[in-house]
């Protein structure tokens, strides 16, 4: 079986011949990839990695802009001075030339499936407002957020159909929602306010015969249902660490979105323990034997991570999945 047909029946809740595997390893790591393994990309041909996460494209606002703005205010921008920003243009071509060199280079050389990150709202504006600010702006001004989620819904849907266009195979949605034990709001606001606009897109993407994930960090186990309900196919970390709990996702979600994780950056790597390390990669390994999961890093690989653990970790992996 090929990589990008591997994930493709994991996403499609079959069983494939063996686990898909990737990680988030390049941010934090390339410093000490380089020297042991050429490049990070050697590194990934050696593990054979089945699938790759690409970024890039425009930015929802020209920085510039918000630099002006935060400037002239002399803080940061309150929701109804956002209203009057322009959003940039989604169908400049020369924004995508990093895209299309990652397809080229992972799907069409390396036959590996490709997902493509994209934004969510109440991350993307978390960068605009300070996220404190944010989540007052969600209770303040109900109405000037609604206004803002939904122009940006238009434009992120015609980012992904930018990118599905080009060849990616699925649209990668980030939006971090979870604390460490809960949402960062209540499940009522999530229903109201964030709902609405991701369903604007994920249907915009399935309509195009697309898969489409979902980054969270932290604890959604109280908005799952609606998250099954929008569509995702898939749902990354499902972080464990912040109580989201696999044999829930087994018994009620197996066959409705598919895991990508596994791999607890907060926990596991990058904390010297080998033994421990090694006893979670064979656990989570062997509870979706069978399939389910796309095993990942939860996160970026921390830089305390040393090249001798990252090796020893993707050696495992290696191996015990083609047992």
């Amino acid at each position: 079986m090929l990589s990008r047909e591997r994930v493709i029946e994991t996403i499609n809740h079959r069983t494939p011949d063996r686990t898909p595997v990737y990680g988030w390893v390049s941010a934090n790591l390339t410093d000490k990839i380089e020297p042991a393994f050429g490049s990070v990309a050697q590194f990934e041909d050696r593990y054979e990695f089945d699938y790759a996460h690409l970024f890039g494209g425009p930015p929802t606002y020209d920085t510039k802009t918000l630099e002006h703005l935060n400037a002239r205010l002399g803080r940061l921008p309150e929701p109804i001075e956002m209203l009057d920003v322009p959003m940039t243009d989604p169908d400049d071509p020369g924004a995508y030339q990093g895209i299309i060199e990652g397809i080229r280079h992972h799907k069409e050389s390396r036959g590996r499936f490709v997902y493509m990150q994209t934004p969510g709202f109440f991350e993307a504006m978390n960068g605009v407002f300070g996220i404190e600010n944010h989540l007052a702006y969600l209770l303040l001004y109900p109405q000037q957020i609604h206004e803002l989620y939904s122009r940006q819904a238009i434009w992120n849907a015609a980012f992904a159909m930018n990118c599905i266009d080009l060849g990616v195979d699925m649209i990668h949605i980030s939006d971090d929602w979870g604390a460490q034990n809960s949402l960062m709001f209540s499940p009522q606001i999530w229903w109201e306010m964030l709902y609405p606009y991701h369903k604007h897109v994920v249907d915009a993407v399935k309509s195009r015969g697309c898969y489409v994930s979902l980054h969270s960090d932290g604890n959604i186990m109280s908005v799952l249902d609606g998250v099954e309900k929008l569509g995702f196919d898939v749902v990354h970390p499902f972080q464990e660490s912040a109580g989201m709990d696999y044999s829930a996702y087994l018994s009620r979600y197996r066959h409705k979105f598919t895991i990508m994780g596994g791999l607890d950056v907060q926990t596991t790597i990058g904390f010297g323990n080998f033994d421990a390390l090694a006893s979670e990669i064979r656990r989570v390994l062997g509870l979706f034997k069978e399939g389910g999961l796309l095993y990942c890093t939860t996160h970026y690989v921390q830089s305390h991570c040393s090249i001798e653990e990252l090796t020893f970790a993707y050696d495992l992996i290696y191996d015990t999945i083609r047992k």
